[in-house]
This record gives C-alpha cells, sequence and structure tokens, in this order.
C-alpha cells in the first residue's frame, strides 16, 4: 500500500470519529401572569408540554411567570420577552402605543365575567357609584371596564374617584378598608368576595367579547422563526383540550392550576366559567372571523385615545394601524403595530402544525 493510499485511510478514519458539535436550539421566552385564562402556560411548561412542541421544531421555549400584570407586558415590549399574555386593550396601549410591532397569535377566551366592579355593602346598585373612589389598574382593561358601567349608569368619569393600585397590592389595599369600590380580575375578584361583603354591581359578562385574553407575539420574530409560532399555538390548544375535559385528567389538570393559583379547584372552576374559553382552535378561528373585531378594537382605540394612551393628540389611530385577517385594517395601514393573524389557529385547526 502506498503512503498515499495510507494517509488518506487515517484522515477519513479521523473524521468519521471526531465529536461534532451540535449547535444550541434558539431560545425564545414567553411571559404570563396569574389569572385563570392564562394558567395554561404555567401547566404546559411544568407537564413538558411546551417542551415536546418545541422539541419538535428544534428549538428551546423558557416559559416564566412575572407576577406584576403589567410589569410583565412592559418587559415584553421592552424585548426581555419574546411573547406575553394579555388583553387586546393593553396589547394596543402598551407595545403597540410605544411602537413594538405585535402580532396577537391566539385568542384564549374573552371575558365573561372575570372582570367586574364591586362596591362595599351589600344591596348596592350601580347608581351608587357616583361620588365613590374606585381602586384599579389605572390605564388597563380595569379602567375600560369602569368607563363601560359608567356608561351604563349615564355617569361620566368626573364622578368618581380613581385611585390607582397595581394588581399585586389592589386585594389586600381595599380589604384594609382603602376606596369605596374596587374593579379587577380573577383570582383577585374572587379572593375580595370570600373575604369582605361586597355588591357587585357590573361584570364583563354585559360587553360580552370586549375583553379579550390573548397570546401576543413580536411580529419581527414570529417573521423571521414561524417554527416559534407553531410550537406555541400547538402546546396552548393541546392544554386547552385538556383543560375542558370532564374527565379525570381533565380535573387533574384543572387541579394544577388551581393550587398555582392559590386557590380551590372548586373555586378555579367558579372562575373558569367566567369565561367563555376556546378549548379547540376551531372556536378560537369561528370567534376571530365573526368580523366583530375591527369594531370591537375600535371602540378599544376610542377609549385608549381619549386617555391619552395613543399620544397625547387624541388621534392614535392616525399614527397607528390594526391589522385583521381578511378585514380592512383600522386606522394608518402604513403604519401597522398590532395584527390580529389567525394562520396559525387555522394550521392549528387544520391539524397542520
Amino acid at each position: 500500500m502506498s503512503i498515499r493510499s495510507l494517509l488518506t485511510i487515517v484522515l477519513c478514519a479521523c473524521l468519521l470519529g471526531a465529536p461534532t458539535t451540535q449547535a444550541a436550539p434558539k431560545t425564545f421566552k414567553l411571559c404570563w401572569s396569574i389569572f385563570a385564562g392564562w394558567m395554561p402556560w404555567g401547566y404546559a411548561a411544568e407537564q413538558g408540554i411546551v417542551k415536546k412542541w418545541a422539541d419538535k421544531y428544534g428549538i428551546d421555549i423558557q416559559v416564566q411567570e412575572v407576577p406584576d400584570y403589567v410589569a410583565s407586558i412592559e418587559r415584553y415590549t421592552a424585548g426581555q420577552f419574546d411573547a406575553c399574555s394579555m388583553t387586546n386593550m393593553d396589547a394596543l396601549t402598551i407595545p403597540a402605543a410605544a411602537g413594538k410591532d405585535s402580532t396577537a397569535l391566539i385568542i384564549g377566551d374573552f371575558s365573561n365575567g372575570a372582570d367586574a366592579l364591586l362596591l362595599r355593602g351589600s344591596g348596592k346598585r350601580i347608581q351608587d357609584l357616583k361620588g365613590k373612589s374606585v381602586l384599579l389598574v389605572e390605564n388597563s382593561v380595569s379602567h375600560y371596564l369602569l368607563t363601560r358601567a359608567l356608561e351604563w349608569a349615564l355617569l361620566d368619569e368626573s364622578d368618581v374617584t380613581i385611585i390607582n393600585v397595581s394588581d399585586t397590592e389592589i386585594a389586600d389595599a381595599f380589604l384594609a378598608g382603602k376606596g369605596d369600590a374596587v374593579i379587577t380580575w380573577n383570582p383577585i375578584l374572587s379572593e375580595i368576595r370570600h373575604k369582605t361583603e361586597v355588591s357587585q354591581v357590573f361584570s364583563s359578562n354585559l360587553i360580552p367579547g370586549e375583553i379579550l385574553d390573548l397570546t401576543v407575539v413580536s411580529t419581527q420574530t414570529l417573521a423571521q422563526h414561524p417554527e416559534f409560532g407553531r410550537a406555541l399555538t400547538g402546546a396552548w390548544f393541546e392544554t386547552q383540550r385538556l383543560l375542558g375535559l370532564p374527565t379525570p385528567a381533565g380535573r387533574e389538570a384543572r387541579a394544577r392550576m388551581a393550587a398555582a393559583a392559590e386557590t380551590t379547584p372548586e373555586d378555579f372552576d367558579a372562575q373558569l366559567g367566567t369565561l367563555r374559553s376556546f378549548y379547540s382552535p376551531r372556536t378560537a378561528l369561528n370567534f376571530a372571523r365573526t368580523g366583530k373585531l375591527p369594531d370591537l378594537m375600535q371602540r378599544v382605540a376610542g377609549f385608549a385615545d381619549a386617555h391619552g394612551l395613543l399620544g397625547k393628540s387624541g388621534m392614535g389611530l392616525i399614527n397607528l394601524g390594526i391589522e385583521f385577517s381578511g378585514e380592512k385594517p383600522l386606522g394608518n395601514a402604513q403604519h401597522i403595530l398590532l395584527r390580529f393573524n389567525h394562520d396559525y389557529m387555522q394550521l392549528a385547526a387544520d391539524g397542520k402544525l
């Protein structure tokens, strides 16, 4: 055998036997906060459902609970997370208003009593709100609910005094005697009802479909990495399906979510009853295609403009636009900053994820 042939054999053996360095999977981050409609994210991460779907697409997804709701959205807006759970109004008034192009990837549910206005004492009516002080997270969906309640009562915002309190402190503040009324969401609502005497005088079940609970993703990240959107959508609807099952497996899943929310399974089931949850991608898709989203977001944008949340000019939708799948956009079509994209829910509904 020639020296050249021997060297060739040795070189091939070295190459075949050399260890290969595999690139680490791309990592993405999602944040969520405690709320009945978003508990599935914590459960899906804990039970390995998120990892299963991330592995399918060769990526890594880190799921983190952020205790303060508004802070979670602000951290997403600042680029610390690639996706975040939030309402439709907050998606418009925080990231979109700050110039972060965001996509509503998943519509998980709409509030159907999960957000409510409570007045101290029994036997109160919504008209008793006049002259009262109201605890709420200012400029959040709770503030929006207040304006809708005032419309029903034929009152103006000037007829009440708003006290801004974060969602992490609002229950303790109200239970300690601060304020005459409080507007918040579950599980905080449930805690207050159990600990003091109140009258529920208005809730989101009177404005069905107006408060949407979403999973929102950076549009740039989604465009560059559609596998991230696929994995999130797959993990979400696998968990939602389990959540809605009247079986031992479904009950166990709900019990685990209840424990994470620091409540009982019975109370958690009651909280879920105040949501119109979309347990399958088809039902979420059907809701998204009703054609009501543009009118809904027009109303929300009107509230946001009236409170200077889209810029002090009061002409927010001249400065930014909202896009809908299959619908005419709202506002500035040349500067879309919030997008309702049904493509991934469609893939899930068609079994093509």
